[in-house]
């Protein structure tokens, strides 16, 4: 699955094309949203949870090299092999190397957005290793060779009939099929022999306690545990920033995490692994990534607090109307946005302009990131970095001139009143990116400047 070199605007556009899908797309997750407030809104005390989330993961991230120590420390008495990875080629490498020692050349998997920033089926297929996705929305998104386009609902974007013509060609449904009651037997069907017939499941960390040395997976369809339990060999990858400190800190994040990401009270399965069965092996890969380089941002550090709920995806209006893949990021939307340009800030420098800087994106997070500040900053940042196209900064610069300046921006003003008064076509054509999905208003006679000095009493 090659990157295209297309910026978020380009591929938003490309989404925009398709009317019908972003009016389905944005009012699928705004009533994602709408279940989620519904949720919270039980609960008196979800305020007073979400400030304790937010100081326990600044705790863990403050203190992450003891925890960190402490976690790999009590996951080897358990009888864990622990391994570390300072970058996507290190733990991809070390995948492969613990199949390769197995002598196992056929995997499944389930949902890890980690694994999707570390490109590890790319890497594996490459490698002669077949990778099958048993989360039902990342084994659709896997037949239509695309990358996931929202970290809950990896394939929000595909229509029920979209999804009926690729179990057709895939899986041997009837074509025309698009009962999601009947596409859904057909995956379980499918999935059922890939459980039995695979040596080796790698799954992601929801969390990890330092305290005991387990981790915890969250799901809805019991997919890692099948995976799991199944295989001799099991793999969990696990992003740096998952640690917490202790076990009854999982209390607290559980109640927060699907009710931000689906509206439920708790996931279906929420499941404790801590120590291998008799003759299994359980693998840990803790990645880091450019996780620490972000801790060493102080205006960005916070961003490393995500429990992946995806609560800024379904509030924010851009992700809503431009979808998942216009992102260009293995983790999409707003937190995404902050996530991305750390890793690469040439390559994702865009993503922090891909907001309204509305803050609805701060107010859902369950653990209080900042989002809508933080990518205020990054957008300073990647201007001062030279980041930023020469006709952002130029237009910056007039804007600067412009609201600087009294007089002309009362002359600004009054000439932009009277073209849009007597060409409109000069403002509402092509050429003006801003026309393109919006009615422009009508021009009003006087401005509210004008309007105030003739009526104030």
């Amino acid at each position: 699955m090659k990157q295209s070199t297309m910026d978020h605007a380009a591929r938003a556009n490309d989404f925009n094309r398709d009317e019908e899908r972003v009016n389905w797309h944005d009012e699928t997750l705004w009533w994602i949203r709408q279940k989620r407030d519904l949720s919270v809104n039980r609960l008196p005390e979800w305020e007073e949870l979400r400030e304790a989330a937010s100081q326990i993961k600044h705790n863990a991230l403050s203190n992450l090299h003891g925890y960190l120590q402490a976690f790999e420390a009590n996951a080897i008495a358990n009888g864990v092999k622990v391994h570390w990875a300072a970058n996507a080629d290190e733990h991809n490498r070390i995948v492969h190397n613990i199949l390769k020692s197995h002598g196992i050349n056929r995997m499944v998997k389930s949902k890890s957005m980690l694994t999707e920033e570390c490109h590890l089926n790319d890497y594996l297929a490459e490698n002669g290793i077949e990778v099958i996705d048993s989360d039902l929305g990342e084994r659709i998104v896997q037949l239509a060779n695309e990358p996931p386009s929202h970290i809950v609902l990896p394939c929000i974007h595909k229509k029920k009939g979209e999804i009926g013509d690729l179990f057709h060609r895939h899986l041997g449904s009837a074509e025309g099929e698009t009962d999601p009651q009947v596409l859904t037997e057909t995956a379980r069907q499918h999935l059922r022999e890939v459980f039995l017939t695979r040596k080796a499941a790698l799954t992601g960390v929801n969390f990890a306690v330092a305290e005991t040395g387990e981790f915890v997976v969250c799901t809805n369809e019991g997919n890692a545990d099948m995976g799991a339990h199944l295989a001799d060999v099991h793999i969990a990858a696990m992003g740096i920033e998952k640690i917490i400190p202790l076990r009854k800190h999982l209390s607290i994040f559980l109640r927060l995490l699907t009710r931000s990401a689906t509206g439920q009270p708790i996931t279906t399965y929420s499941s404790h692994f801590k120590t291998p069965a008799a003759g299994k092996e359980m693998h840990v890969i803790l990645v880091d990534n450019g996780r620490s380089t972000q801790l060493g941002r102080e205006d960005f550090r916070n961003s490393l607090k995500c429990i992946r709920c995806g609560a800024c995806m379904n509030t924010c209006p851009v992700y809503r109307r431009s979808g998942g893949h216009s992102y260009h990021s293995a983790i999409a939307g707003p937190i995404g946005s902050i996530l991305a340009p750390n890793l690469d800030m040439k390559q994702h420098a865009d993503l922090p302009f891909a907001s309204t800087l509305c803050g609805s994106c701060s107010n859902v997070c369950p653990v209080k990131i900042d989002i809508h500040d933080q990518l205020y900053k990054w957008r300073q940042v990647i201007v001062k970095e030279g980041y930023a196209p020469e006709a952002k900064k130029l237009m910056m610069k007039g804007m600067a001139l412009t609201l600087s300046s009294p007089a002309f921006y009362r002359f600004a003003g009054k000439a932009g009143r009277t073209v849009m008064r007597l060409a409109p076509f000069a403002a509402g054509n092509k050429l003006n990116p801003w026309y393109n999905q919006r009615d422009m208003p009508e021009a009003p006679a006087q401005s509210f400047a004008e309007w105030y000095k003739k009526n104030r009493l």
